[in-house]
């Protein structure tokens, strides 16, 4: 998440009653999410598992449960609960509506035909000549390009699937961040794409994704992508151009799959994946898979 405007060191540390260290003036232009942060965003960590990773990533604000040895040119938050200040920052620098106000801040292009049926949250851009079906469901800060179908029952923009366990509960990470979808791009009925916890969820221009598929939080899908239905993206993937994922494929979180794969049915992708032809529970090569099974079947 942007902030519509630099924010000083200070002003954040005073908004979640943290201490600071680094210059009270060092500038603060958002937050994000560890496998998408920037110079300049706040990333939080609350686990000494992750402070390492955190500290080294290109967060230029960490937002942290211990005082620890500050990087250079870095600066940090101390918190108590750095994952319940990350929610009190977005939640403080990005209104959430959840389709309880009315309508505003709503813009659709010229020969774009929208279902009545079909419900539009806040802050939403839509280009000319789409099509939305009947029972779409677009959420708050969504971005739909040019030439687009959605066809029913299609929700974008829901909320991430990030919890943490707090004294026997579930507690939310709320999510702040928003859906792209390029131009040209065709999805399915029953489909379901999560917007961002702090940046976007990005279907890539031209690509085609089938009926009932779920994408992830903060997954950025390529250029001219072929998804079969029932393929299911976890948070935080990065899916390059022209990759074809056939049916109920499914995808670990923070995953990369290069650009010109293909990904056969039932994959299970549970690590990088250079370009190539994949299949299995763990995403073997195929050429190498069925080499085996021949094998297997000669022992026979």
């Amino acid at each position: 998440m942007t902030f519509h405007q630099p924010q000083k060191l200070k002003t954040i540390a005073d908004l979640i009653g943290a201490k600071f260290l680094g210059s009270e003036d060092f500038q603060v232009f958002g937050t994000n999410e560890i496998h998408r942060v920037k110079a300049g965003e706040i990333v939080f960590v609350n686990h000494p598992k992750y402070y390492e990773k955190a500290l080294n990533s290109a967060a230029t604000i960490i937002l942290i449960d211990k005082e620890v040895e500050c990087p250079e040119g870095k600066a940090l938050l101390v918190s108590d609960d750095p994952f319940r200040d990350f929610n009190k920052i977005n939640t403080h620098f990005t209104k959430i509506y959840n389709f309880t106000e009315t309508l505003h801040d709503v813009e659709i292009g010229e020969g774009t035909k929208i279902h009545p049926s079909a419900v539009l949250g806040n802050n939403i851009t839509i280009g000319k000549n789409t099509i939305i079906f009947p029972n779409v469901v677009i959420g708050d800060r969504t971005v739909i390009g040019d030439n687009v179908i959605i066809q029913s029952n299609t929700v974008l923009g829901g909320d991430a699937f990030y919890y943490r366990k707090l004294n026997g509960n579930f507690d939310r990470l709320i999510s702040v961040g928003n859906v792209i979808i390029e131009n040209n791009v065709e999805i399915g009925n029953g489909c379901t794409i999560d917007r961002g916890v702090t940046d976007s969820t990005i279907i890539g221009e031209g690509s085609v994704l089938d009926n009932q598929i779920q994408i992830g939080h903060d997954t950025v899908i390529g250029r001219k992508c072929l998804i079969a239905s029932q393929v299911g993206v976890a948070g935080c993937c990065i899916i390059g151009d022209e990759v074809t994922l056939w049916g109920q494929v499914g995808i670990a979180s923070g995953n990369h799959i290069e650009s010109g794969s293909v990904i056969l049915g039932k994959t299970g992708v549970n690590r990088d994946l250079k370009k190539g032809t994949y299949i299995g529970m763990f995403a073997e090569d195929y050429k190498t898979y069925l080499k085996k099974e021949v094998k297997l079947r000669n022992l026979e």
